[in-house]
């Protein structure tokens, strides 16, 4: 079995990256067309590796099979004002599914969460996530404006 390192992304990686998430996408249970027409939007690009902290997960090999993205969050997302990092995904290549490497990446998350100060991690998360992030640590946020709260959100206190 072939080991995995999680690591900070860097420009060369951009291509491999971007399979991995639209392998990520291309698996999830919507509509082929719902896939393809939003695609785009989940892409990075190198304008999003200098805004956003961004790891891979890579093997032994040198092929990248996970990716995770996170930033600050906005106070108005994060519970009671909190302040939050706000994790923008984590894209595993399917034929790695269940082998550890989305855990890792969240708990690389979390850490990033610890070392800025933040008081924890908020997920904006696709549906078929919920299960995932539940085991991770992660609450279902309640929708309190449904103008403004995306559905599944989810978080989870780093700091007390």
């Amino acid at each position: 079995m072939t080991s995995t390192t999680v690591r900070p992304a860097r420009s060369n990686d951009l291509d491999a990256l971007n399979t991995v998430i639209e392998r990520a996408v291309m698996s999830w249970d919507l509509p082929e067309r719902v896939k393809r027409l939003s695609l785009p939007v989940y892409r990075y690009s190198a304008f999003d590796l200098d805004a956003l902290e961004v790891r891979v997960a890579e093997t032994d090999d040198g092929d990248v099979v996970g990716v995770a993205a996170w930033e600050e969050a906005e106070t108005k997302d994060a519970p009671g004002g909190l302040h939050g990092l706000l994790l923008h995904g984590i894209y595993v290549d399917p034929q790695w599914h269940h082998q550890g490497i989305g855990t890792r990446l969240f708990k690389a998350a979390e850490q990033a969460a610890q070392d800025h100060g933040f008081d924890g991690v908020l997920v904006k998360a696709q549906a078929g996530a919920e299960g995932f992030f539940a085991a991770c640590g992660l609450e279902r946020l309640a929708v309190e404006n449904p103008e403004r709260d995306y559905a599944y959100r989810y978080w989870k206190r780093t700091n007390a």
